[in-house]
């Protein structure tokens, strides 16, 4: 695996380039070695079961992705939201894949005033 950006080689498993956060590539040509991918955010999320989630489905369609911040949101839950980033030209496919998951975008489950009582919880 390569990245498209600095031309890192990386092991097989790895699928972001650490220094530039692009996702990597299996073969450096010309046309890649050439070509500015654009990237745009599409969700923000501080849950990391979201992010497994979200992972398996663009592995799945082969849309290359990266999640900014990922790592962070483990450090300091609930301070910085993991972002998930992905090709311009891709992000109507994404959204679209996207769309049913019922994600929750918070790190905790935070009982609602009309949820059941501590002691009925019990």
């Amino acid at each position: 695996m390569f990245c498209p950006k600095c031309k890192a080689e990386y092991k097989e498993g790895v699928v972001t380039c650490a220094d530039c956060q692009v996702p990597l590539v299996e073969v450096l040509s010309s046309a890649v070695e050439q070509q500015d991918i654009e990237f745009e955010e599409i969700l923000a999320t501080y849950n990391p079961g979201d992010v497994a989630i979200i992972k398996s489905v663009l592995d799945g369609a082969g849309i290359p992705y990266y999640f900014q911040s990922e790592n962070f949101m483990h450090l300091y839950p609930l301070v910085e939201p993991a972002r998930l980033i992905v090709p311009r030209s891709q992000v109507a496919e994404a959204q679209s894949l996207l769309k049913d998951l019922k994600l929750s975008y918070e790190g905790i489950s935070i009982p609602k005033s009309n949820d059941k009582s501590d002691d009925e919880m019990s």
